[in-house]
């Protein structure tokens, strides 16, 4: 077969009704009409602000084999389509072709979820078990309750490691997916102060984050931050489902504990013990944050018998994504300067760690430290204090100079010594024109926000107006000729 589903099979899968003739397969799964590829199945989903129907017409125009729509969709006055699959609830439909794929697969899975790191790990994870075999793994940070049954649903036969990231911010949303997913290896990065909008304490985020277990395969493994203050909780719900228990951390009991590590600008060189074992490898992504992710890898790697020194040196290959630590030289007249892309999302731990970052990245010269910081969102009523609360570490950090940006930033600006104050703005398009004209040459810039605070146009401005280039790739090799020094 030269698809990815027999088309009958994909049929039978979501108990679908056609009446036209169809493709004998289907090369792919789509969503969005705009990416439809030729063949693909288009499954026409209702989210909170478009349907998909109404854009049934344009995928099968654009190509695609055939459209998956409900039972009462009707086509426009005058719109002919041919190539209809109609199903009683489109997203169900999805989730059922997710199923049907996992039972037809002898993958091995991990699936992922944390407050902070998800999507990083998701990465590595795939760089390293790409090393070993066909590996799946998500666009982007497709996390929910589309996004996941999607990616399954993709997922080729022959896929022999399949990665998957699963998000909430409310109780009860992972358990559904990770039941879906069956992992044989299931990862909880650490568990933060998120989402708190929607939840009464930190412990209740444990619990969601707890449900991911729920869904192990039989003599699966959890992997769990050993430095993380709930790990006694998700240790016994893991416990409670039999699972085989691995930690990951700091900590002197951890089964994957970190020895040493030497951080710079540019990444990390690391020994690690792993059950006793030692392993040396360098990551050219920098932040102690990606070191502890790293391990969790590490851990998910042992977890599936994997050759631990062929993952290691995997790992060199892991660099940073869009919004999550991407890197740009910025072209100035007299000069460079140094743009750290932190704009994807933020919670109180991953600002926290952004921050410290671009503490470990000097800049050059007579060069400044500059903060470009914006909302974190869904904190709940702790919003303003939580704001507020990064003063000491963004000075820790050795910020010379805070740009801040969102309504609820107005309270760590309150703060801020008048030293350090760039300038403040209600809305992040406010600081599109004020920052070109702050940054000098020799500066690093480092921009972290949640995604729903809109840095990131501001951060995609600043690359244009600057003809940006990121770094030379050349770092990784570097590091790992330097060998290792004691910290």
């Amino acid at each position: 077969m030269s698809g990815l589903w027999r088309t009958a099979d994909l049929i039978a899968a979501i108990g679908g009704v056609a009446s036209d003739p169809l493709p004998q397969d289907v090369t792919g799964i789509s969503i969005d009409s705009r990416s439809v590829q030729p063949r693909e199945a288009f499954f026409a989903i209702r989210g909170d602000h478009l349907d998909g129907h109404a854009y049934a017409g344009r995928a099968l125009a654009a190509g695609a084999g055939l459209a998956v729509v409900e039972t009462g969709y009707r086509p426009e006055p005058g719109e002919e389509l041919t190539g209809l699959v109609r199903v009683a609830d489109t997203l169900q439909a999805l989730e059922e072709l997710g199923r049907a794929t996992r039972a037809r697969s002898t993958a091995r899975i991990v699936a992922v979820t944390g407050s902070v790191g998800k999507t990083s790990t998701k990465e590595m994870l795939k760089t390293v078990l790409s090393d070993f075999g066909a590996t799946h793994a998500p666009v982007g940070s497709f996390n929910n309750h589309w996004g996941v049954p999607l990616t399954l649903a993709r997922m080729a036969q022959a896929t022999k490691f399949g990665v998957f990231e699963i998000g909430m911010n409310h109780a009860g949303e992972i358990r559904p997916l990770v039941k879906m997913v069956r992992p044989d290896v299931a990862i909880v990065t650490n568990v933060e102060a998120a989402h708190l909008e929607y939840f009464d304490s930190e412990m209740e985020i444990a619990q969601a984050k707890a449900e991911i277990f729920e869904g192990l395969e039989p003599g699966g493994a959890a992997v769990i931050n050993r430095d993380n203050r709930w790990f006694d909780l998700l240790r016994q719900c893991a416990a409670d489902g039999q699972a085989r228990i691995l930690t990951f951390g700091i900590h002197e009991e951890a089964d994957i504990r970190l020895v040493d590590a030497e951080h710079d600008a540019d990444g990390s060189r690391i020994e690690a013990a792993v059950k006793g074992d030692t392993v040396h490898y360098a990551l050219g992504v920098p932040g102690r944050h990606v070191v502890m992710n790293s391990l969790a890898v590490l851990a998910a790697a042992h977890a599936l018998g994997l050759d631990l020194g062929r993952a290691c040196k995997a790992l060199a290959g892991v660099s940073a994504l869009k919004g999550r630590g991407e890197r740009f030289v910025l072209q100035l007249g007299e000069g460079e300067a140094r743009l750290i892309d932190e704009s994807y999302n933020a919670n109180p731990a991953s600002m926290r760690a952004a921050l410290a970052v671009l503490a470990q990245t000097p800049p050059h010269g007579s060069g400044r430290r500059i903060a470009v910081l914006g909302d974190m969102l869904e904190l709940g009523a702790t919003a303003s204090q939580l704001h507020a609360e990064l003063l000491e570490p963004l000075l820790a950090a050795g910020a010379d100079l805070v740009f801040l940006a969102g309504p609820v930033m107005k309270s760590l600006w309150q703060v801020l010594p008048e030293r350090c104050r760039g300038a403040y703005a209600e809305q992040a398009s406010g600081l599109e024109a004020i920052l070109p004209g702050a940054i000098s040459a020799d500066d690093v810039v480092m921009v972290k926000a949640s995604a729903g605070t809109r840095l990131g146009p501001v951060v995609d401005a600043l690359v244009r107006q600057f003809h940006a280039m990121e770094p030379d790739e050349g770092r990784v090799q570097s590091m790992q000729s330097a060998g290792k020094s004691q910290c």
